[in-house]
């Protein structure tokens, strides 16, 4: 039997790095989750997700370089798919 074990980085860490790339898109996901777009499942695995993620010094360069009109997420995030799925949802 082949087990990896994956380390999993700061929880406080990645659920701030998540809140602040939709801020950054402009989203909130705590609007997200009272208008029913994003279960409390879901942000959590969205959290996880960025926990197992390898860019966490480039998401926070990503996120110190002030940038206007950001409309998706960065291309290395491991929540892009999501964080851009939930972005249109909330527009429609």
């Amino acid at each position: 039997m082949n087990a990896q074990v994956r380390y999993l980085g700061d929880p406080t860490l990645h659920f701030w790095l998540t809140r602040s790339v939709a801020r950054a898109m402009n989203l909130s996901l705590s609007e997200a989750m009272t208008q029913g777009h994003l279960s409390a499942r879901d942000y959590a695995e969205m959290v996880t997700r960025c926990r197992k993620c390898p860019h966490v010094e480039t998401c926070e360069a990503w996120l110190a370089t002030p940038a206007e009109n950001v409309s998706s997420a960065p291309d290395h995030c491991w929540n892009a798919q999501a964080l851009n799925a939930l972005a249109d949802r909330m527009e429609h």
